[in-house]
Parts: structure tokens; C-alpha cells; sequence
């Protein structure tokens, strides 16, 4: 094992009094490591939608221009007057991000861990070195990299928390929007896996064909002008009842609802003036559409038996408990070439990350475009 340096590198966000975002480089002196803990060093941690919101702090990245701090590169960004006044709380915190990654135990010396690759989670990775709890990482099966372990948790986690949410809140089969994205994709393969119906609902050709070809059966396309009634026909066949819905804005959550109405009525639900007794539920994880959510409720649409909720990975993990949690870390970690595989447009240093360009489509959040940063790539 070679020395360790003195310093590392972390990659910062501030918000400055100025109304401006600026990425940067801080360095520090290398962590020091306490007993029960492991020194990491990082050498794939992926940029997340979930990261993004706190990394970019609603800038508007797409005058994003060039700059440097500390005589290292930089990014910068304007905040619009409406952004500025919800982040007081942190104007001039240099802020590091990043919830998962994976690496390699580089300390201490007599830790039976050293030179093995690890995957880890619980913030600030976006770092070169990152210390942990040793109870805190998962080794990773032989012959697995840290890039192919950096996404371990978020999706992975979050697919099948998913699943249990559904056996938790007694449905049977599920509907997923967004449904290209990796998330969607591991969902796809864990349901068939699980002969759990499934129905998928994405925005273009390409997309549908991705996942008809990872074997989905159900593949509905948004802007299709028969999409409400396609999504009741699919809806009546596998009785979804249950949706995760990652737009988060426009009528999309509402037209689930109201197709899963029409499903139950397909089946053969009995119906009053409030609707079907079947209860239906939508949750939310994501904001892909910034509009506002529109449904306007009535007897003719999804009846009166349903509801609209947030879902959040954290809650799921508390509502199931340490020891299938447990459980689930193991399933990932069986299936990080398979099942739970994630696949990268790029992978990018920091010096390449804190180019305007690059910021700006990692902002995109663009499906088939993840970027996956390596801290100490040269």
C-alpha cells in the first residue's frame, strides 16, 4: 500500500452573499482515523438527481461560466432573487455532497479490511478520502469494482424499497413513471425476477424499446394519444393499484388515479357516485416537471378512494426495519453486475466536472446521461 498524502481534495458548493453558486475545490489535511473507523479512499461516487438539489442550489447553471478559487478551477452560477431567499441558511457554507460511493480501505494498517474495495454511504462524498465507520461499509463481493459498486444505494435501495412498500400497503402489482431511467430499469428486472406485474410508463420510442428489451410487458408512452386508455386496459389486466411517480408535477399522478379507477370498473368494481371501494394509492420521489401538481377529484375521474403521498428511501428503511434492511444490503450486493448494474455516460475528474459545459448536463438530468465522478482520476 502506498503512503497516504497529507492533504486531499474535496469538491464544495457555496452559496455567496453576491446571489451566486460557486463549485470549487477545498483542500484540508487528511482525515485523521479513530478507532473503529476506516480510512476510504473514493474512487467512483455517481451524481444523483438527489445530490443535485443541494450540489446546485437552484442556480441557474445555464449561464454557468468559468472561474477559480484557491488557484484551482471553479464554477460559477447567478441565483435568482426567488432561489437566494430560501437558502439563507447556508449563504457563504462551503458544503460538500454526494450520498454514496465506493472505494477502497486505505486505513488503518492492521484493519483486516485494508486494500479491499468497499462501498459506502452517508454524505460528503464527493470527496478524495473518506472516513467511516467500519460497521458502516459493505465489502464488496470479489471481483466487483468500485465503479461498479458507486450506486449500490439510492436506486438500488430505493427499487426495492419499492417493492416492499407495495407488499407493505397490500398491492399486488405496481406502475413507475419515468420508467428508462436506471432506477426504472433495476425496478423492471427486480419485478420480473419477482413475477410482479409491472406497468411502465415512459416519454419516447427509444425508451419503450429499452425496456421491452429487458423484458417488460408493459410499456406505455406518455404523448401517445391513446395513452390514458391503454394505461386502464393495462391497469384492469394487472391490477396496479399502486404507483411511484417521479415527475412529481403536471396531471400525471392524477391520470394514474384515474385510470386505475377505470381498471377497477373494467374488472368488474361495483360503483357509486363516489366510485369503486378500490383504493389506490400514488406516491411521489421525484420533480422531473416543475409545474405545479393539478387533479381536480371527482366521481367521474378516480372516485374518492385514494391518496397522494411523498416516499422517501430513509422512511422505507425505518418502516422495514434493521434486519431486512440488512437483507437488502445483501441483495444489492449479490446483484451489482446484474440486477443492480448501472451503466455511466462519462467518468469524469474534478477538473473535469468544474467545466460550465459539463454542469450543465449533469443539470439536464437527461435519461442515458449519468455522470459518475472519480475524485482522484488525474
Amino acid at each position: 500500500m502506498s503512503s497516504l498524502p497529507e492533504t486531499m481534495h474535496s469538491l464544495t458548493s457555496t452559496v455567496r452573499q453576491d446571489k451566486t453558486l460557486l463549485l470549487a475545490l477545498e483542500e484540508s489535511p487528511l482525515p485523521q482515523i479513530e478507532d473503529g473507523q476506516l480510512l476510504v479512499k473514493i474512487e467512483a461516487t455517481p451524481i444523483n438527481p438527489s445530490d443535485l438539489a443541494g450540489l446546485l442550489a437552484r442556480a441557474d447553471v445555464s449561464d454557468a461560466s468559468l472561474t477559480s478559487s484557491s488557484g484551482q478551477p471553479a464554477v460559477q452560477a447567478p441565483i435568482s432573487e426567488g432561489a437566494f431567499g430560501g437558502l439563507s441558511g447556508r449563504v457563504d457554507q462551503s458544503l460538500t455532497f454526494g450520498n454514496e460511493a465506493a472505494g477502497v480501505v486505505v486505513g488503518p494498517a492492521d484493519s483486516p479490511l485494508i486494500g479491499r474495495a468497499v462501498a459506502v454511504v452517508g454524505g460528503q462524498m464527493y470527496t478524495q478520502y473518506r472516513v467511516m465507520s467500519a460497521d458502516k461499509v459493505l465489502p464488496l463481493p470479489e471481483g466487483v469494482e468500485p465503479r461498479q459498486a458507486a450506486s449500490w444505494f439510492v436506486n438500488p435501495l430505493t427499487a426495492l424499497g419499492m417493492v416492499e412498500t407495495m407488499r407493505l400497503d397490500q398491492h399486488t402489482a405496481i406502475v413507475h413513471t419515468a420508467a428508462a431511467s436506471q432506477l426504472g430499469q433495476m425496478l423492471v428486472k427486480l419485478c420480473i425476477q419477482q413475477s410482479i406485474p409491472l406497468v411502465n410508463i415512459v416519454r419516447r420510442d427509444e425508451q419503450v424499446e429499452l425496456l421491452k428489451g429487458l423484458g417488460a410487458k408493459y410499456v406505455l408512452k406518455s404523448s401517445s394519444d391513446s395513452f390514458d386508455q391503454d394505461l386502464a386496459a393495462a391497469i384492469a389486466e394487472t391490477n396496479a393499484t399502486i404507483a411511484f411517480d417521479a415527475t412529481g408535477g403536471g396531471t400525471l399522478a392524477p391520470q394514474i388515479l384515474a385510470a386505475m379507477e377505470a381498471g377497477a370498473k373494467a374488472a368488474g368494481a361495483e360503483a357509486n357516485w363516489y366510485g369503486t371501494d378500490t383504493y389506490k394509492q400514488v406516491y411521489v420521489y421525484g420533480g422531473l416537471d416543475k409545474s405545479p401538481l393539478t387533479f381536480t377529484p371527482s366521481w367521474f375521474s378516480a372516485g374518492f378512494n385514494w391518496s397522494v403521498g411523498g416516499f422517501l428511501l430513509n422512511h422505507v428503511l425505518k418502516r422495514v426495519g434493521p434486519e431486512r434492511t440488512k437483507e437488502m444490503y445483501g441483495q444489492v450486493a449479490a446483484g451489482l453486475t446484474t440486477t443492480f448494474s448501472t451503466s455511466y455516460s462519462a467518468e469524469v475528474s474534478f477538473q473535469e466536472l468544474l467545466l460550465p459545459d459539463v454542469v450543465q448536463s449533469i443539470a439536464a438530468q437527461a435519461t442515458g446521461q449519468k455522470y459518475l465522478l472519480n475524485p482522484n482520476k488525474a
